[in-house]
C-alpha cells in the first residue's frame, strides 16, 4: 500500500505496507452494481481500502487475477465484482471498452439528428 504526499509542488509516494499475493485470500468489491472505489482484501486481516476510481478498482482485481492465474494458481476468490468488467474475453472489457462507447454515443447522436429532422405535424 503506498500513501500519496505532495510537498509544494513534488509529489511524493511512500511503501506503507507490502502484502504477498500468495496470503490474499480474497477481494471483496463490496457492491457489484454500483459505482464505487471501495473493496476490501482478506489477507490473514481485512483491509478496507479505496481505489481512485470504480475503473480502478478493476483494473486493480483483473490485475491480482492474471498475476495469480500465472504465478500461483491458486483459487483467488474475487466476489461482488460485475464478471462482465472483470473478463478479458467479454465485449466490454479493456481494449474494446472505448470503441464500444464511442460507437455507442455515435448511435445516439445519430438517432437525435434523425429525429430533430422530422417533421412535426
Amino acid at each position: 500500500m503506498v500513501k500519496h504526499l505532495r510537498v509544494d509542488r513534488e509529489e511524493k509516494y511512500e511503501i506503507v505496507e507490502k502484502w504477498f499475493l500468495k496470503d490474499l485470500e480474497m477481494i471483496d468489491g463490496k457492491e457489484a452494481d454500483t459505482d464505487n472505489p471501495y473493496f476490501d482484501m482478506h489477507f490473514h486481516k481485512v483491509y478496507n481500502l479505496e481505489a481512485y476510481s470504480c475503473a480502478s478498482k478493476y483494473t486493480f482485481a483483473r490485475t491480482l487475477s492474471k498475476l495469480n492465474e500465472m504465478y500461483l494458481k491458486k483459487d483467488l476468490k474475487i466476489v461482488n465484482f460485475d464478471d462482465t468488467y472483470l473478463n478479458d474475453d467479454s465485449i466490454w472489457s479493456s481494449n474494446n471498452r472505448d470503441c464500444l462507447v464511442l460507437m455507442r454515443i455515435c448511435f445516439y447522436a445519430s438517432n437525435l439528428l434523425c429525429l430533430s429532422l422530422c417533421p412535426l405535424s
